[in-house]
């Protein structure tokens, strides 16, 4: 038998499980150990395709096995979060015969990342850049929102109506027909890989803002993406 063509799957897998213990936290009110399990899930996902690469072990088994662990972390596990983060937020009166039902709206983020995940899995444009937002960056940044932001949406009067707003915004970049760079390096010259640099040391200093951090890191990330595109469009 051999072990090593399993070991690019065995983390895979615990990809997986960092998003069903993730759910668990988010079904508790545990919010950052929520945003915890998902940020293990994005290591785990990191190393996993790493790890096939350099042990030659690539397989479609382990495609199919990465899709579905990512929809389960970086797509049910936040809208779950944001689902259980929804049900706390207080709706205005004249909404009252639904304010049961709004914060379902949080599970088009799970089902608008598992179209975003079939679509690059079919996608030839993606292999070394994003069409549409990644699911990990969207799951990381509504739970950094949930954790780092929770309280200050609590307080607004009109915190239901910027959720359900951004719920859709994010649903639409998932799949939405903009490039996204991606922050993988080939190689390490500044030339090939100023924008990438540009953006990490942008990011750096949102970093200490701690748990919240993603909410503005991605948010950039989308901003230098779009602006990028309109740029190339423009110069075409």
């Amino acid at each position: 038998m051999d072990i090593k063509k399993h070991i690019p799957n065995t983390i895979t897998c615990c990809n997986l499980l960092s998003g069903c213990v993730s759910c668990v936290m988010a079904m508790e009110g545990n919010f950052i150990w929520a945003l915890a399990f998902i940020v293990f899930g994005a290591i785990f996902d990191f190393f996993d395709g790493m790890v096939a690469r350099l042990l030659k072990v690539s397989s479609p088994l382990g495609v199919q096995l990465d899709s579905l662990a990512d929809d389960v972390t970086f797509g049910f596990a936040p809208s779950f979060m944001v689902f259980v983060f929804m049900r706390g937020l207080e709706f205005p009166d004249y909404l009252a015969p639904v304010a049961g039902i709004l914060p379902f709206v949080a599970f088009f983020i799970a089902a608008l990342s598992a179209m975003r995940l079939a679509i690059f899995n079919i996608d030839k444009r993606q292999a070394t850049t994003f069409i549409g937002l990644p699911t990990p960056a969207n799951a990381l940044f509504w739970a950094s929102l949930v954790v780092g932001y929770g309280n200050f949406i609590y307080s607004l009067n009109h915190g239901w109506l910027l959720m359900i707003g951004l719920i859709l915004l994010s649903c639409y970049l998932l799949v939405a027909d903009i490039p996204m760079f991606s922050l993988k390096f080939k190689y390490f010259a500044w030339r090939a890989n100023k924008l990438r640099y540009s953006f990490l040391i942008a990011s750096a200093p949102m970093l200490l803002l701690g748990v919240g951090a993603a909410v503005p890191i991605i948010s950039l990330y989308v901003a230098v993406s779009i602006i990028k595109s309109l740029r190339k469009k423009r110069a075409a």
